[in-house]
């Protein structure tokens, strides 16, 4: 009989990438590759890479857990998804992460800018409207785990501080702003202003490539000396700081492992966040072929840059384990040493804890200073280092605290091309909307921005 040349996995529901209706999708394995094929009956035929490494891409479903869910949800099921967003009920995943934008304005044009940001973009948010962002995401999450001051840029908001207060005077875990570094690299003021929101703070910095050329081309503008400034007033004040590299293929891909070793020697920075690009937004001129990244590419060049880690160090987060993966570092003045390699997987499937954040319960911090507080070497920590979770907690102590804990993240957001309703039911990045409503950063970006609005409009008409 005849064969076919790729071996059939998986069905799923996509998007047509140019007209956006749900169409049914196959998930096959093809010259050890993972693909998504499908068919629009008016635009013909897609073949979308989705994954490098097959045998990653089946574990993924080894790390699915019960859905953690929201104490309320925002909006009708009505249309089917992705067509619903608010977040409905059919939804499978709380946020673990939201992102509050609280301006359109940007001191920068960036060519990869999904949000379509520049100096005279849109409006900045009033302090109600933020206010009432902020209120909605604590009405549905109680005690929100993270929660991203965003923009545009947010620094430039005239109220930022006024916003920052009031954040912190909810029950929020911990809080970010989400930025270029523009503002903090030339006014100190600002910076030790910023200091002052600590601890359960954080800076999320715009760190895409220490290549001129690279920046110019993501960011368009030559930003190296802006971060080299940046950082050394972030250090100067410790401030808490995560690395942000938005990731295009042949591009800036040869830099993975170089960030991850200036990471470790910064005094103020917890971890790096690679992202790679999503097709959205401003992006122009950019190839599936030749500029998509899938997480299990970034994964292998993050491994085979960064010979700190190994296989075992970067596993897939249980809440979304098709769109994040994760490793941990314990950094030291004696040491660098990936954690993620002791944890039984068990233990992440079996915690009620989400594993996007830091914090944990008090067993775990109690569990993490005597496993930190008793053993200065990698092998004292191996034998107690199965009893932690992915969630490593902020200890509080003498010797070791919340900097000691280095964090490595891939965070790849779907897109109109490889859009999967099951991985996108488990979004659990999500922004809050101009209407208060939570929508998943992939979904805000490919049917819900202002601009978006008519064509969502016709393609919901379809299913009244």
């Amino acid at each position: 009989m005849p064969v076919r040349n790729y071996t059939y996995y998986d069905h799923t529901i996509s998007l047509c990438p140019e007209c956006l209706k749900r169409i049914d999708a196959k998930i096959v394995f093809e010259d050890e590759k993972v693909f998504m094929l499908k068919r629009c009956p008016e635009h013909g035929r897609t073949k979308v890479l989705i994954a490098d490494d097959i045998d990653y891409y089946k574990n993924i479903r080894n790390y699915n857990k019960p859905s953690d869910i929201p104490y309320r949800f925002n909006a009708k099921t009505h249309y089917g998804c992705p067509y619903d967003c608010g977040l409905c009920p059919d939804h499978e995943q709380h946020s673990c992460l939201t992102v509050v934008e609280i301006t359109d304005r940007c001191n920068l044009t960036c060519p990869t800018c999904y949000a379509g940001s520049s100096p005279t973009a849109g409006r900045h948010r009033t302090f109600e409207e933020v206010r009432k962002m902020l209120d909605v995401v604590v009405e549905n999450e109680k005690e929100p785990d993270v929660v991203q001051i965003s923009g545009g840029e947010p620094t430039l908001h005239p109220q930022l501080f006024e916003i920052l207060d009031y954040a912190k005077s909810l029950p929020i875990k911990h809080l970010m702003i989400n930025t270029n570094g523009i503002r903090i690299a030339q006014e100190p003021e600002f910076v030790a202003r910023l200091k002052s929101y600590m601890p359960d703070f954080e800076v999320y910095l715009q760190f895409d490539s220490f290549e001129d050329q690279a920046l110019q081309k993501m960011r368009g503008a030559s930003l190296a000396k802006i971060r080299e400034q940046a950082m050394a007033a972030l250090n100067r004040h410790n401030l808490s700081t995560t690395l942000v590299v938005t990731l295009e293929k042949g591009l800036n891909d040869h830099e993975l492992g170089k960030v991850i070793d200036y990471g470790l020697q910064q005094r103020c920075v917890r971890g790096v966040t690679f992202q790679p690009t999503q097709s959205a937004g401003r992006l122009e001129n950019f190839s599936q072929e030749k500029n998509r990244m899938t997480l299990t590419e970034v994964r292998r060049k993050l491994l085979e840059q960064a010979r700190i880690f190994e296989p075992a160090d970067i596993i897939p987060v249980p809440c979304n384990p098709d769109a994040l993966a994760m490793g941990y570092v314990f950094k030291s003045e004696w040491g660098n040493y990936p954690l993620t390699r002791y944890i039984d997987p068990s233990d992440l499937l079996d915690n009620s804890k989400n594993t996007i954040v830091f914090e944990g319960d008090e067993v775990l911090q109690n569990r993490m200073v005597e496993v930190f507080s008793t053993g200065i070497s990698v092998d004292r920590v191996r034998s107690k280092f199965k009893d932690l979770l992915c969630c490593l907690p902020a200890v509080q102590t003498s010797a070791y605290g919340y900097d000691n804990v280095f964090r490595v993240i891939i965070m790849d957001f779907v897109d109109a091309h490889n859009f999967d309703v099951r991985a996108i039911k488990k979004s659990c990045v999500h922004i809050v909307n101009k209407d208060n409503q939570i929508i998943p950063f992939e979904t805000m970006n490919i049917l819900y921005r202002d601009e978006l609005a008519e064509q969502l409009k016709n393609l919901q008409s379809q299913y009244e």
